[in-house]
């Protein structure tokens, strides 16, 4: 299977990305990948180094007539994301990715492919090794753990390079030119508080939304989705008069809107049929609004033989307002790039039960000050609840320029070469670009790649025709480097 990707064009590039994928590499995995680096570069004659946090660097001089170009970082990530198929039997420890060709496309067997961010990976790696392509200085940089943490672009530290281009090669749109993306910071609030015996005279109940979209919590959540773990609390609120609240099981990921959330309540036998007037109201009012965006939402209460023990009229009282209070979804767009979200949080999980409390949520920005300011007044809300709260996890945006000199020079390159103008865009989700500014932030960054799609699942393929369209793109993108001032 490796030999027929071996003869697709360009043969140096799906080449290296075959020799790539022979070596496993998963995030927070990557000892035989960094090795595989470092002899690669070693075999080269080429400068390689290995930072402390295990960051790959290779560096290679201009091609004759270039040396008065400005230095470019090339960068990708090493490591992939691992995921298969349930009747897929495959060792990500030890086996190298098995690939094949469908049609137009190149895709793993029943695995992921690792073409994010492998075939950036293997671009570099073709430029290093040729002794045809015009280039100027090279500084290749190939970090680590980008899929579970970026800890690779945080710990690279200032000194290690010298270029004043940064190259990423890590988008999976060939006809975009990626200038910004949103960093993020998670706000985790935790509190405890007394059950009580249910009171006499009730019933218990559980309280399901389900069916909801959910999505990406940076690149969807300007699409109007509903979010679970409000969509509960609204319908908790409303109803408060006459329930009392025992367990909330909403939402998991942080970077995911949540899709469904379950709660366990006591209703009042004396109330039981004006809960049931308001709870069906409030139902009719939210499948009413989320009618266009969320035709599958399915929520519903049932009763349960079960003697709960419930939340103090007090904390309820809180945890409801509370999560009424916090913002989610945009917080601002941005006014530089029309239809960008600049600003956002996504409420992702709530978790009462056992007399803990657990509210997370993922704050996202391409400003930092914005991020900064959102995250504050989630924090402030918390605490006026009397809630403990921890800001953790906190990496960079990167913030649109659209004066950036690389831009310019690839925009004209792509109009060109292909006849058409690219999409310059920035994206509500993470790239290493952001965090890599933070040490060198005089440096010019950009971000593009071959199309890629449905990356970090089995189904993930490359397309063919576009690793030739963006391999073309990058090679005259180098012969045009500006000269240095």
């Amino acid at each position: 299977m490796s030999n027929e990707i071996r003869n697709l064009e360009p043969k140096e590039l799906w080449n290296n990305f075959a020799d790539l994928n022979a070596v496993p590499r998963g995030s927070k995995k990557e000892e035989k990948v960094i090795q595989f680096m470092v002899d690669f570069g070693n075999n080269l004659n080429l400068e390689t180094v290995v930072d402390p946090v295990g960051n790959v660097i290779i560096k290679k001089p201009a091609t004759q007539g270039l040396e008065n170009r400005k230095t470019v970082v090339m960068q990708s990530h090493l490591d992939m994301v691992h995921q298969k198929n349930a009747d897929t039997t495959f060792d990500f420890d030890t086996e190298g990715i098995k690939m094949i060709i469908d049609g137009e496309w190149v895709k793993a067997d029943g695995t992921t492919l690792g073409a994010d961010n492998g075939l950036g990976v293997a671009a570099i790696m073709a430029v290093l090794a040729s002794k045809e392509i015009k280039h100027p200085a090279i500084e290749a940089l190939f970090t680590i753990d980008e899929e579970t943490g970026m800890t690779g672009a945080m710990g690279l530290q200032a000194g290690y390079l010298d270029g004043e281009i940064l190259l990423n090669l890590d988008t999976e749109e060939d006809d975009e030119i990626d200038i910004g993306c949103a960093g993020g910071i998670d706000i985790t609030a935790d509190n405890t508080y007394n059950e009580v015996n249910s009171p006499t005279n009730s019933e218990s109940y559980t309280i399901s939304v389900k069916g909801l979209s959910g999505g990406h919590s940076g690149m969807d959540i300007d699409k109007g989705l509903g979010n679970a773990n409000k969509i509960m609390n609204r319908l908790m609120y409303e109803t408060r008069e006459f329930i009392r609240i025992s367990e909330i099981k909403g939402g998991g990921l942080r970077n995911a809107i949540p899709r469904e959330s379950f709660a366990k309540i006591v209703v009042y036998n004396s109330n039981k049929k004006a809960f049931e007037k308001k709870f069906n109201k409030v139902v009719k009012h939210i499948k009413n609004e989320f009618k266009t965006k969320e035709t599958n939402l399915d929520i519903s209460f049932n009763k349960i033989d079960e003697n709960l023990k419930v939340m103090t009229t007090i904390s309820q009282s809180t945890l409801l307002n509370i999560i009424y209070s916090l913002h989610n979804g945009v917080y601002t767009m941005s006014p530089d790039m029309e239809n960008l979200v600049e600003t956002s949080n996504n409420i992702a999980r709530v978790i009462v039960k056992d007399e803990n409390i657990e509210i997370a949520c993922l704050t996202r920005s391409s400003v930092e000050t914005s991020k900064t300011d959102l995250a504050n007044s989630l924090t402030s809300t918390f605490e006026l609840g009397g809630y403990s709260v921890k800001q953790s996890g906190s990496y960079p945006g990167w913030k649109p320029n659209i004066d950036s000199p690389i831009l310019k020079v690839m925009s004209k390159t792509y109009e060109d070469l292909f006849n058409s103008k690219p999409d310059v865009v920035a994206c509500h989700a993470g790239l290493e670009c952001g965090i890599l500014g933070t040490n060198y932030p005089e440096m010019d960054m950009i971000s593009f790649g071959p199309t890629i799609q449905g990356a970090h699942s089995p189904d993930e393929r490359a397309n063919i025709k576009s690793s030739q369209k963006f391999w073309k793109f990058l090679l005259v993108i180098l012969e045009n480097i500006p000269v240095k001032k």
